[in-house]
Formats: C-alpha cells, sequence, structure tokens
C-alpha cells in the first residue's frame, strides 16, 4: 500500500470527523485512497493492542520457531505496507486483479500465508500476530530476514 493512499484517507476521514486509528471502525484501504467495509472475516476480527504489543508477541513466536528479524525491520514494513492497519486490504495491484489481494498489517497474500503459516499462530490472515509472523517467515526463506527487506516484496 502506498503512504500516499494512506494519506488521502485520513484527510477525507477529518474532512468527514472521524477516525482512522488502528482497527478504529475495522477500515480496509484500497486503490486511491477509497476506503471500504473490510470482509466478513477481517470485520469478525476485532483485534484488541497495538502495533508494538503485536510486534513483540510476533518476535516471541519468530524465536521460538528460529525465524531471524527484528523489531526494527518489521516495523519499517508493517508502516510502509499498512500504516498499522491489521485490516488493510490493497485492491489496486497485480495481485488484486488475479483476485488474491494483498491483506493485513504485512500485506500478504492469501497463498503466501497459507504457505509460510507459522505454527502457534491463527490461521487468520487478518490476525496481526498470524499476518507478522507469517510474512518474516517468507522473507526469511526468499530475502534472509524481514530487515533486508526495503520495498514491497
Amino acid at each position: 500500500m502506498q503512504i500516499s493512499a494512506m494519506s488521502k484517507l485520513n484527510r477525507v476521514a477529518k474532512a468527514k470527523k472521524i477516525s482512522l486509528g488502528c482497527a478504529a471502525a475495522s477500515v480496509a484501504v484500497v486503490a486511491g485512497g477509497v476506503a471500504m467495509a473490510p470482509t466478513a472475516s477481517a470485520a469478525t476480527t476485532a483485534q484488541s493492542g497495538s502495533v508494538n504489543t503485536w510486534i513483540n508477541e510476533s518476535l516471541k513466536v519468530m524465536r521460538a520457531n528460529g525465524i531471524p528479524g527484528t523489531y526494527n525491520g518489521i516495523y519499517k514494513n508493517l508502516m510502509r505496507e499498512s500504516s498499522g492497519n491489521p485490516n488493510a486490504i490493497n485492491g489496486w495491484d497485480s495481485n488484486a486483479a488475479k483476485g488474491i489481494p494483498s491483506k493485513g498489517l504485512m500485506q500478504v497474500i492469501d497463498p503466501t500465508f497459507k504457505a509460510y503459516h507459522v505454527p502457534g499462530t491463527s490461521w487468520n490472515i487478518y490476525d496481526p500476530v498470524a499476518n507478522i509472523t507469517a510474512a518474516c517467515n517468507y522473507a526469511a526463506h526468499v530475502y534472509g530476514t524481514i530487515d533486508n527487506v526495503n520495498s514491497a516484496y
């Protein structure tokens, strides 16, 4: 997801006097900064916590499973990909055009999430810890660590 799309969405939200805090109102971001209600599975994922909590929980699971990565590497990628919205959906890129949009904090597509899911985490792609951990597992296999990812992956 592009930061400019999130910025545009925030401007629209401010004009309409609504808040787009992390998971507040369960808004998903799509092309052009347009907001839409997330899918039923995302809507039913009422997440408590914060980006800090989710990253630290993911790091615990990653350490237990030998998956490399640091808080800073995860945070950098998470903020670039979703701006901290666990219900973010990318409805405009090549994956979305194929019917498999990127979802969640780390913008993972369903097949990648399923292939790199880490035992002990939820099978719900919108679950922040499961999404982060699967993305970091994927990044470890392809790039060595999430810390080596500096753009869309």
